[in-house]
C-alpha cells in the first residue's frame, strides 16, 4: 500500500533482483552505479545489496571547489522537506553522508535530481511493494521500522478474534452478573419465602371499631351544637385514647392482667417472632407495637384496632381488655374536672352562706342596740303623730285669734289656749328633735334608719348570692353524676378462625423487591466510586 513520501523509508536491500536488472536494462548507469556495480568491499556480490558509493573529501585537490559548491546549495534555502526527500534518493542511489546538503551537491554530481518529480514518484512506487520500510530519521539517529501491512485475511482473521474475545468478556460478565444476583438477590428471597411458607407461625388478628361520643347538652354554645354531630366533637378525646392503648402504660396493664409477654414467649412460637422468657419491658413493648395496630379517622371520629396473637381466642382476650381500659379512661377524661367544678360550686355556696349570716347578725345587733325594729315604721308613727299635733296647733292658734278679736276678750280663757300652744309647739319639736337629734345614746332616727337599711340591703344582696350559689351547687352535683363521654363499640372483637398472618406470597415479594433495590444501589455506588478512583 503506498504511503507519505516524507514518511515512508526505503530500504534498498530488500527490494527483489528483478526490479533492479529491469531498471538497468531500461536507462544508462551512471557513474555512481557502475561504481556500484563492482566487487564491495565485504565481498558480497552486487545482486544482494544495492551499491554503495563512499564519499571521501579532503583527498582531492579540488576540495575546495566542492565546499564551495555544498556553500551554495546550503544557500539555495532548501526545507525541510526536500532536504529529507533527498536524503531518501541518496539512500537509494547508496549515497553515504552525514549531511542532508552533501547528499544533494553528491546527487547533483551524479546527474541525479532528488527534486524530480519522476524520481519522487519512483521512490513512491518502490516502497509501496516493501512490506516493512525503515521512517526516515534525522541523520545522527537510527531508522525505525514500519508498521508491517496486513493482507485481507489477516484482517478478517483478527476482526474475528476480536469478535469472539467480546462475545467471551460478554458472556463472562453475564454469568459474573447473574451469579451476583443469584447470591445477593434470589437467594435471600428464597430463604424469605421458605421462613413465610413453611417456619413462621400463623398470627390471628381480632379487628373492632369503637367511637368516643359526646353527651348532649341543653347549654352547650354555638360552636359546640355546630361540630356535635360530627368526629371533631371528640377527636381530642379520641387521639388522647389512641395514645393511651399504644403506650407502655397500657401494656404493662395488659401484661399484668392477661400475661402479654408469658404469650409470646411460648415456645410454639418460631424463633423470629418470639419474645425471650427474659426479655425487658422496653423490647417487650417493641412487640407490643408490632401487635397492636390502632388507627384514628379524623372525618367520622372512628377508632379502629387490630390485636394480634398466636392464638384467635387469646387476641379476642386482648382486644376486649383493651376496649375495657379505653372506656376506663374515657371516663375518667373528664372526671377531674367534674370534681373541680364540684368543689368550686361547693366553696362558692359555703362563702355566700357565712357572709349571709354574717349580714343578718349585724341587722339583728343594730336592732337590739338601738331599740328599733324598724326604723321605717317608726319615722312613719312619729311623722303621723307630728302632723296631729300640728293641725291641733293650727286650730288652737285660730281659736287665739277669734279670742283676741274681741273688745273685751276673757283672759282665763286666752291664757287657757297660749297655754295650749305652747305645749303643742313644745311636742311637736321634741317630736321632730326625735327624728333629727343626734345629740341622743343610740343618735337620730334618721341615722338608725340609714344603718339598718344598708345592713338590711346587704343581707338582701347576700341572701340572693347564697340562693345563686346553692343552685349553681345543685347543677355541678347533677353534671358530676352524669357521664359526659362515653365509649361506643361499632365493630365488637370476634375471634378469628383462619390465620391471617404470615401473607407468604405478598412478603415474599416485597422481601425479592428490597433485595433488589438494596443490590441495585449498591451497584450504582460501586459503578460511581470505580469510575470516580479510574478517572
Amino acid at each position: 500500500m503506498p504511503q507519505n513520501s516524507e514518511d515512508a523509508v526505503s530500504d534498498p536491500a530488500e527490494q527483489p533482483p528483478q526490479q533492479s536488472a529491469d531498471s538497468s536494462q531500461d536507462r544508462a548507469l551512471n557513474p555512481l552505479e557502475e561504481l556500484a556495480a563492482g566487487p564491495q568491499e565485504d565481498g558480497l556480490p552486487a545482486g544482494d545489496m544495492r551499491p554503495r558509493v563512499s564519499v571521501q573529501r579532503g583527498a582531492n585537490p579540488a576540495a575546495t571547489d566542492e565546499a564551495a559548491e555544498i556553500e551554495k546549495v546550503r544557500q539555495e534555502g532548501l526545507t525541510a522537506r526536500q532536504l529529507r526527500m533527498a536524503r531518501r534518493v541518496a539512500q537509494k542511489h547508496g549515497v553515504q553522508t552525514d549531511d542532508d546538503h552533501v547528499a544533494v551537491y553528491h546527487l547533483r554530481q551524479a546527474g541525479i535530481d532528488p527534486f524530480k518529480r519522476a524520481n519522487m514518484l519512483e521512490l513512491v512506487e518502490g516502497e509501496g511493494d516493501r512490506n516493512a520500510a525503515n521512517l526516515p530519521q534525522p541523520v545522527a539517529q537510527p531508522s525505525l521500522p514500519a508498521p508491517s501491512v496486513l493482507d485481507a485475511a489477516e484482517r478478517a482473521r483478527s476482526v474475528m478474534d476480536i469478535q469472539r474475545d467480546i462475545a467471551r468478556r460478554r458472556r463472562r460478565k453475564l454469568q459474573m452478573l447473574l451469579l451476583r444476583l443469584a447470591f445477593f438477590v434470589v437467594l435471600p428471597s428464597i430463604i424469605a419465602g421458605y421462613y413465610y411458607f413453611s417456619v413462621a407461625t400463623p398470627m390471628y388478628a381480632t379487628k373492632s371499631e369503637f367511637v368516643i361520643q359526646q353527651a348532649d347538652g341543653a347549654g352547650g354554645s354555638a360552636a359546640g351544637g355546630l361540630f356535635a354531630g360530627t368526629g371533631l366533637a371528640s377527636s381530642q378525646d379520641s387521639i388522647g385514647v389512641q395514645g393511651y392503648l399504644t403506650s407502655r402504660e397500657a401494656m404493662l396493664r395488659l401484661d399484668r392482667d392477661v400475661g402479654f409477654k408469658s404469650h409470646f414467649s411460648d415456645p410454639s412460637i418460631d424463633v423470629v417472632q418470639r419474645l425471650d422468657s427474659d426479655a425487658s419491658n422496653e423490647t417487650a413493648y417493641k412487640v407490643y407495637r408490632k401487635r397492636v395496630k390502632i388507627g384514628f379517622d379524623p372525618t367520622e371520629g372512628i377508632i379502629k384496632m387490630e390485636v394480634i396473637a398466636a392464638s384467635p381466642e387469646v387476641s379476642e382476650q386482648y382486644s376486649k381488655s383493651l376496649i375495657a381500659y379505653a372506656e376506663e379512661r374515657v371516663d375518667n377524661l373528664t372526671q377531674r374536672k367534674r370534681e373541680d367544678q364540684m368543689q368550686g360550686a361547693l366553696d362558692s355556696y359555703e362563702e355566700a352562706e357565712v357572709e349571709m349570716l354574717a349580714a343578718q347578725d349585724r341587722v339583728l345587733k343594730l336592732q337590739e342596740n338601738m331599740g328599733v325594729f324598724d326604723a321605717t315604721s317608726d319615722a312613719s308613727s312619729l311623722m303621723s303623730q307630728i302632723n296631729t299635733y300640728e293641725l291641733q296647733l293650727q286650730d288652737k292658734r285660730l281659736r287665739l285669734d277669734q279670742l283676741l278679736d274681741n273688745a273685751t276678750p276673757n283672759q282665763a280663757r286666752v291664757d287657757g289656749v297660749r297655754g295650749d300652744v305652747a305645749r303643742l309647739e313644745t311636742l311637736i319639736a321634741e317630736l321632730r328633735g326625735k327624728l333629727t337629734d343626734t345629740g341622743g345614746e343610740n343618735g337620730s332616727l334618721a341615722s338608725i334608719s340609714g344603718q339598718l337599711r344598708i345592713a338590711q340591703t346587704n343581707l338582701e344582696t347576700r341572701t340572693i348570692l347564697m340562693q345563686q350559689a346553692l343552685q349553681q351547687l345543685e347543677v355541678a352535683r347533677i353534671e358530676a353524676n352524669k357521664q359526659t363521654r362515653y365509649l361506643s363499640t361499632n365493630v365488637s372483637p370476634v375471634a378469628p378462625d383462619q390465620p391471617t398472618y404470615p401473607k407468604a406470597f405478598e412478603n415474599t415479594l416485597l422481601a425479592f423487591l428490597i433485595f433488589s433495590g438494596i443490590y441495585l444501589m449498591l451497584s450504582l455506588t460501586a459503578s460511581i466510586l470505580r469510575e470516580q478512583i479510574s478517572s
